[in-house]
């Protein structure tokens, strides 16, 4: 039988390292799964309500470049983009090797209606911060994503 770990023995810094992982990682599925309850109203998934966002800014993105953005493999996007056509709320359209994602009128539709909610929805979730909070939480995050500059991505 395995011996329980004495945390006394867990060096305090390693401790306060795995805290912080776990404080954050609790809170990212928190939000996310709270965030997907809300978009239920919608009949959209989080994944789904992603691929709007990102289509409505651009106006008109690459199946790669929306790949990029989701964090996803092009495989997996494809097959989010197949449900959201199926569903009306986007349209593929291919130019040479490139395929290309638009929104539908039904997907801009959705997507204009829910986008005060949305905010409202968001800014009920920060409404415990302060706006110096809210601003220093965001440099906190971006300071440790890799993507976005961490010092301890492997390379």
């Amino acid at each position: 039988m395995k011996k329980a770990i004495n945390e006394k023995t867990v060096d305090k810094g390693k401790k306060k390292d795995r805290q912080l992982w776990q404080t954050l990682s609790q809170t990212y599925h928190i939000q996310l799964r709270s965030f997907g309850r809300f978009l239920l109203e919608w009949n959209l998934s989080v994944s789904q309500y992603s691929v709007l966002r990102y289509v409505a800014e651009s106006e008109r993105i690459s199946q790669k470049a929306l790949a990029q953005k989701l964090l996803v493999s092009k495989g997996n996007v494809t097959q989010l983009i197949v449900k959201m056509e199926r569903s009306g709320y986007i349209r593929r359209e291919q130019q040479w090797k490139t395929k290309y994602i638009s929104l539908t009128e039904k997907g801009y539709s959705v997507y204009q209606q829910l986008l005060p909610e949305q905010e409202d929805y968001f800014a009920g979730q920060f409404q415990s911060l302060t706006k110096k909070e809210e601003k220093q939480l965001i440099k906190l995050l971006h300071k440790i994503m890799p993507e976005g500059g961490g010092k301890n991505e492997k390379k």
